[in-house]
């Protein structure tokens, strides 16, 4: 059974891999992020939600054990694997489409996995750590907003022999935290992306504007676009999307008439940066944003947002739990000590509408 599984999980991962490709070439603009750089990874934006998020897969065995061949290498150690999953998701238009990706893997390659999202709570998401460690689950995949607040739970993780993969945010600590790869995008080659868009562009003030207190990764996106762009502005919102972002964006782009160039570092973040623009009548302002949501889309599409940054979650949720999966069963270990890189790319004019579908199909 978990023969087959194995091999399964080859021809997935190529898939994914081939897809990905053509995602770079067809529907995202822009460059991968080069596996040797790194930098502190991403977030979502922060939404109203439970206090955790959680959903489970169980495994269905449905082929029979006379249909692997008999001169297969038996890498099976005996059992079922339980994959752990564990984020600081909110559950909103980021991270469900994330825990989509992991909970298909889970379906796909026949193992129990326990999803978990802790709301941006890291205090509550070292606490689930700490207990599928009491567990003795397989794996541990987990993001990594504050390495500080989670390095004790995942050295325990590393000390009791599971195996550790970082995803979404930790590109820069992965290795410190006993994980064999990173599986995300680089948030300060993102950045620099970004800033290049809006150089281009001519534009000569550019706000950054953050949805979280203390997260790395959103922090590098605002540095990686000051790296290319020159001297630039931050602000950090309430992260409420219920009306008072939108006018505290508003506020600060009132009082300073200079700035032309608004960078959200996620996607509701950047939405109400451009109703906050069109309140003002500021058809001057750039804006641009991170991740992917209906709303910055149809602003891409309708051309009052140039742009927003892919780093495709699905894939960073499916590819944890396989790496895992491979690890445990056939003691493989993806990236070959590298991250494995989701992104950058990018979505503009040319292909919202190509992206917008599959937006809506849940993949993107």
């Amino acid at each position: 059974m978990r023969k087959t599984r194995i091999a399964a999980a080859f021809a997935a991962f190529s898939l994914l891999a081939l897809s990905a490709c053509s995602d770079d070439s067809n529907d995202v603009e822009g460059t991968s992020a080069p596996t040797a750089a790194e930098a502190p990874a991403s977030d979502a934006p922060a939404t109203n939600a439970p206090d955790t998020v959680a959903t489970e897969t169980v495994p269905a065995d449905t082929v029979a054990e006379d249909t692997v061949p008999a001169d297969t290498a038996d890498v099976n150690q005996g059992g079922d694997l339980e994959i752990a999953v564990i984020t600081h998701s909110d559950g909103g238009v980021f991270w469900s489409v994330f825990e989509k990706g992991a909970n298909q893997a889970c379906e796909d390659l026949g193992v129990t996995c326990r999803v978990l999202g802790s709301v941006n709570d890291v205090t509550v998401q070292a606490g689930m750590i700490d207990q599928a460690v009491t567990d003795g689950v397989d794996g541990i995949a987990t993001s990594v907003p504050n390495a500080d607040a989670l390095s004790g739970p995942l050295a325990a993780a590393a000390d009791a022999g599971i195996p550790i993969v970082t995803t979404n945010s930790g590109s820069d600590k992965y290795k410190d935290l006993g994980a064999f790869t990173h599986i995300g995008q680089d948030e300060f080659i993102a950045g620099q992306g970004a800033g290049e868009r809006f150089k281009a562009a001519g534009k000569t003030k550019l706000l950054c504007v953050m949805q979280e207190v203390d997260n790395g990764g959103l922090t590098s996106r605002c540095d990686g676009a000051a790296d290319t762009f020159g001297s630039i502005e931050t602000m950090v919102t309430s992260g409420d999307a219920s009306g008072k972002q939108m006018a505290e964006i508003k506020a600060k782009l009132e009082s300073d008439p200079s700035i032309d160039a608004v960078f959200g570092t996620g996607p509701v973040v950047g939405h109400d940066a451009v109703l906050a623009a069109g309140e003002l009548g500021r058809t001057d302002i750039m804006i641009g944003s991170v991740d992917l949501s209906p709303d910055i889309l149809e602003d891409i599409a309708a051309g009052t947002a140039a742009f927003t940054i892919d780093q495709q979650q699905y894939l960073q949720g499916y590819v944890s739990v396989l790496a895992l999966f491979l690890n445990a069963t056939n003691q493989n270990t993806l990236g070959g000590g590298l991250p494995i890189n989701t992104g950058p790319g990018f979505v503009t004019t040319d292909n919202a509408a190509a992206v917008a579908e599959l937006v809506a199909a849940g993949t993107r």
